[in-house]
């Protein structure tokens, strides 16, 4: 056992199909590293204490809409029998809450990474996944389980729910992604309900629609494969186009992907539930980074995120999480 630990998770986000990944559709998710969680754990002289932008205090008293990071905790605690060891537990967050990025999936990713490194004990990937799903399902009832995957790991996820959750290697070492916050929450329940009624009242047009934001997905991942970052900022916004038809964008999320697209972006789209929440755009290179963020700032974005793919890691078969330190 140690006197501190420290545990590690980044933001998510959706590079390719959200909404139709309901539906059977494959989806790819990436971590972004520019926009960490952090958990530290520590030994102290009394008491089992919590800190966070939500809470500060004793377990014991979070109230109810902390009842998932409460139970993971816990369930911790009885995992390494430490029910009489007093220690503080500190979680920092640079992820914006309600915005697609998967807060809650990171804060359980940290938390588990934190405690297994206290108690010096090795930890798998599928450990991890089960563990940060106790708070996930307390938070939102029936996860896909994308959320706690990509937050935890060091690449690209390639997802299919129920059947498909794994790693994918790729190579794109000048591009970044740029992240712009709308400033507006995301409303995921509104526009999860609106995309069913919509298949429901107009299968016609929308069960084509959803086929192709699938078919858009199988084609990013090879253009992944092969480098081509032109033909992934088409298949932005062709997936743009087709989830504003579906009814899930808005002025704001138009304006930034045509604000982006003027300034140097090679594509940009919605990310997550839409109805607010972030857009993202991928640049060529560092330089019109630069530009597609400060453009974004100009025209409202709340924050903005630059995350470069020249450090993504990739190692087939990793058998142990190598994010606990």
């Amino acid at each position: 056992m140690k006197d501190k630990a420290t545990g590690k998770s980044y933001a998510k986000i959706i590079w390719f199909g959200e909404h139709s990944v309901v539906y059977g559709q494959p989806a790819i998710a990436i971590p972004i590293y520019s926009v960490d969680v952090t958990a530290t754990l520590k030994k102290i002289p009394s008491g089992q204490e919590i800190h966070c932008r939500y809470f500060d205090g004793p377990i014991s008293e979070m109230a109810d809409n902390l009842r998932g990071v409460k139970t993971l905790t816990n369930h911790l605690i009885s995992l390494f029998g430490a029910q009489d060891l007093s220690f503080d537990l500190n979680i920092e967050s640079k992820l914006p809450s309600e915005r697609g990025m998967g807060s809650s999936a990171a804060t359980a990713i940290a938390i588990v990474r934190a405690f297994f490194g206290f108690f010096e004990v090795n930890l798998t990937r599928i450990q991890l996944l089960k563990l940060a799903d106790i708070e996930e399902k307390i938070t939102h009832g029936n996860p896909s389980g994308l959320d706690s995957a990509t937050a935890s790991s060091n690449m690209p996820i390639w997802f299919v729910k129920n059947e498909i959750n794994e790693q994918i290697d790729f190579n794109l070492p000048t591009s970044s992604l740029v992240i712009a916050d709308s400033g507006i929450k995301g409303k995921t329940s509104e526009a999860v309900s609106l995309i069913h009624d919509n298949i429901v009242d107009e299968p016609e047009t929308a069960k084509p629609l959803i086929e192709e934001l699938g078919k858009i997905a199988v084609s990013a991942k090879d253009a992944l494969a092969t480098t081509d970052d032109e033909r992934l900022g088409k298949l932005m916004n062709q997936s743009q186009r087709d989830l504003a038809q579906l009814g899930v964008s808005n002025q704001t999320l138009d304006t930034f992907c045509r604000v982006a697209c003027d300034n140097r972006a090679l594509g940009a789209k919605l990310t997550g539930s839409g109805l607010g929440g972030c857009v993202i755009a991928l640049a060529k290179n560092q330089s019109d980074a630069q530009q597609i963020s400060t453009a974004l700032r100009s025209a409202g974005a709340t924050q903005t995120w630059i995350q470069s793919f020249k450090n993504y890691q990739f190692s087939t078969g990793e058998a142990h999480d190598n994010l606990v330190r």
